[in-house]
């Protein structure tokens, strides 16, 4: 090969380019160039004759890496890449399986469910067993099949305990017949069966195991079980696996992926040695040793430092925040000022923990008139949930709302099904009607769901729009919906429940700032948010993502935001096995997207629920050195003695002492923050934050008995205590 390829490298670097024909782990930090090493060592095999374009078999996690290889190696090496057998671990299953379908027993054009068509497949198979599909949600019965699948499990192989399970298991095994029968299979299945035949047909093993001297494998973290057994088998006792993974950046375990691969692979085919690629070619010092010391904290790590021959950089700078909204107008205002310094918005990310947190950074660049982009995901106001029951209010609002009554006439699912809403809109149509008058005069379970809109319209009549909306959101079924989900399933639904409960807290905000509260102000103010110009790939548009959404990019400048004990670290974590190390792997790879600047933000108190609820400060921040942080926000050491019992623990703590140490000043509005109070409905309270001045001014109040207030100071009538 030619020495110039080569030239470019660092040592590390070279060092795997160059190995011999053995198997390998590299261990690839963030931003340390592993596509390039796994590309430049293909290429350093092709033309130093080790092995043919053909002898290669290379696995990428998606179809793009997959093609940037291919388009990298067609400008390094004068070679036709079309053949190669570079591409996802369910491309080349697919492509093996074409090549051998009658040992593998598919007919030759054998096709593939999307998730869609398997859903359906599974729903034709229990309909056809006479099975409860509210007892058995077929959504949950494919998680079931398709997660055992990728554990290598058939429908005998799964161990039931009890008549629940068995009844899934008998599911799982109908519609394995059902596929077989009809000549389809599922993205599972590609895999499964690709392994099957690879284990039981020495004749095929040994064929690819003759070819594939050198087996490359990109991401090697996120395998699960199965594609590394399946890996194992195509290897055999003397080929050789160049894996380059980054056991820091193991972040989908919810996947089914398993980090413990990388210790069977230096067991299995026994690697003494790791190369480690520490040298980062995208951040700035100061990030990249915040990274290495938070990541520290992790146990049974294989162990690596980043380092980069740039400068220190800038420090990282840190915001706490009074309120999550504060929070979010705080980041407007930078993304403002970096706008002016020339960095363009397609160059900057906010992350966050939890899809529910992007409404209210969503709400605050909407009204400032930033564009932006959600990656991986819908905007708040586009979410099923959401629209779900956005859909039951206006139902409520408007009878005639025919899109409303479609999108839950059956959602949750109560037995109105897809025969008798034809049946509904054809009434209507005879009729000349809408279909909820079209509902009344049908009888059975569309009468009792008109019934259920009747009601609950008439139980809301006279309540603020908070407790509307919480009605509804439990009368309905929809919390009871998502909270019911268990298995694989459960974790989407835990995060559609946490989109709810902010769609609460939106309401809420609504009634503070809005003079106009009603329902139909909401419901107009949700369809313009809704409705607001998102930007397109070309134009120049912030990016909002949740981290598991941003890994593997990187940006000039990036915000990590909710950095708060239950947020970020996830509530969940202290539940799951290791589940806390995975957060630290989560907050490890939020960092190293930051090239240039990073912003760590927090907030003292934050809507949950509709109710105020105050934070502790991330244990992720206080695990970063001091030296490497900029705090735009002063910090104020709490005299514990001097704060409310109720108070103690929480972040606005260290305001409350700064009050009682006399280091804050009286405010202009005659109160102060820290005061004692007392309303005439609500009780007794204490100020926690003061806005405005005049007749503007509004007061935040801690009630004993009545929870948190905002309230105007001209109408409050608040009395010192």
């Amino acid at each position: 090969m030619n020495a110039t390829y080569l030239s470019g490298l660092n040592p590390p670097q070279q060092q795997a380019v160059t190995l011999p024909h053995q198997s390998a782990l590299i261990l690839a930090g963030a931003g340390s160039g592993k596509t390039r090493v796994l590309t430049t060592r293909i290429a350093w095999l092709i033309s130093n004759g080790h092995v043919s374009p053909h002898g290669i078999l290379a696995v990428t996690f998606t179809n793009k890496a997959a093609k940037e290889m291919l388009t990298r190696l067609s400008a390094m090496l004068p070679i036709n890449t079309r053949g190669m057998w570079i591409g996802t671990f369910h491309g080349l299953c697919n492509r093996m399986l074409r090549a051998h379908y009658r040992e593998a027993s598919l007919p030759q054009t054998f096709q593939i469910l999307d998730s869609a068509d398997q859903l359906a497949a599974i729903k034709r198979v229990m309909k056809g067993m006479g099975i409860d599909d509210e007892k058995y949600p077929p959504r949950e019965v494919q998680y079931f099949i398709s997660g055992n699948k990728e554990q290598g499990l058939r429908a005998s192989d799964v161990e039931a305990y009890d008549p629940y399970t068995r009844r899934k298991v008998e599911i799982f095994a109908e519609y394995d017949n059902q596929c077989q029968r009809e000549g389809v299979v599922d993205f599972a299945e590609l895999l499964l069966r690709s392994y099957e035949l690879l284990a039981r047909n020495a004749q095929i093993r040994e064929h690819y195991q003759a070819r594939f001297r050198h087996i490359l494998v990109d991401e090697f973290q996120d395998t699960n079980p199965l594609q590394y057994r399946w890996l194992k088998l195509l290897a055999g006792k003397d080929n050789a696996i160049f894996a380059v993974g980054d056991d820091d950046q193991s972040i989908y375990a919810f996947r089914g992926a398993n980090v413990g691969n990388m210790q069977e692979l230096l067991r299995d085919f026994h690697i003494d040695q790791v190369i480690k690629l520490e040298q980062n070619y995208r951040s700035h010092a100061n990030i990249l040793e915040a990274a290495n010391v938070l990541i520290s904290n992790n146990r049974n790590r294989l162990g690596k430092n980043l380092w980069t021959s740039e400068n220190k950089g800038e420090p990282l700078r840190v915001y706490e925040a009074p309120t999550d909204v504060e929070e979010a107008n705080f980041i407007v205002s930078e993304i403002r000022s970096l706008q002016e310094e020339g960095v363009h918005l397609k160059e900057m990310a906010l992350l966050y923990r939890s899809n529910a947190q992007s409404r209210v950074l969503e709400h605050a660049l909407v009204s400032a008139g930033l564009s932006y982009r959600v990656y991986g995901g819908l905007r708040f106001f586009e979410r099923q949930e959401i629209k779900h029951a956005l859909a039951y209010l206006r139902l409520m609002e408007n009878s005639d709302d025919d899109n409303a009554l479609l999108r839950i006439i059956n959602f949750p699912t109560r037995g109105i099904g897809a025969r008798s809403i034809e049946q509904l809109q054809e009434t209507a149509k005879m009729n000349n009607t809408t279909l909820f008058d079209a509902a009344a005069r049908s009888g059975g379970k569309v009468s009792a769901f008109l019934g259920l809109i009747e009601a609950m319209r008439s139980a809301t009549r006279d309540l603020p729009l908070p407790e509307i909306l919480d009605h509804v959101l439990n009368e309905s079924g929809l919390i009871a919906h998502y909270q019911n989900e268990t298995g694989a399933k459960k974790r989407e639904a835990e995060e559609r429940l946490e989109n709810l409960n902010e769609l609460l807290n939106a309401a809420t905000l609504f009634v503070h700032e809005n003079e106009d509260d009603s329902l139909t102000a909401f419901l107009t103010h949700a369809s313009l948010e809704a409705g607001e110009h998102q930007a397109g790939d070309s134009e120049d548009a912030l990016h909002l993502m949740t981290v598991h959404a941003a890994k593997g990019l990187e940006f000039h400048t990036v915000f990590i935001t909710g950095l708060e004990e239950g947020l970020f670290p996830h509530q969940n974590s202290q539940n799951a096995e290791d589940g806390l190390g995975e957060e630290r792997r989560l907050m490890y790879v939020a960092i190293t997207r930051a090239r240039r600047r990073l912003y760590l933000t927090f907030a003292q108190s934050r809507m949950l629920h509709g109710q105020t609820h105050y934070a502790m400060v991330s244990s992720f921040l206080r695990e970063l050195p001091d030296e490497l942080l900029h705090w735009i926000t002063p910090r104020i050491v709490p005299r514990a003695s001097s704060i409310p019992a109720w108070m103690q623990g929480t972040a606005f703590a260290d305001d409350y002492a700064a009050v009682a140490s006399g280091s804050s000043k009286k405010e202009s509005t005659g109160w102060r923050i820290g005061q004692n109070v007392a309303h005439a409905k609500f009780g007794e309270g204490v100020i926690l934050n003061i806005e405005g001045s005049g007749n503007e001014a509004r007061v935040q109040v801690k009630f004993h008995k009545a929870g948190t207030k905002i309230l105007s100071l001209e109408y409050a009538k608040l009395t010192a205590v």
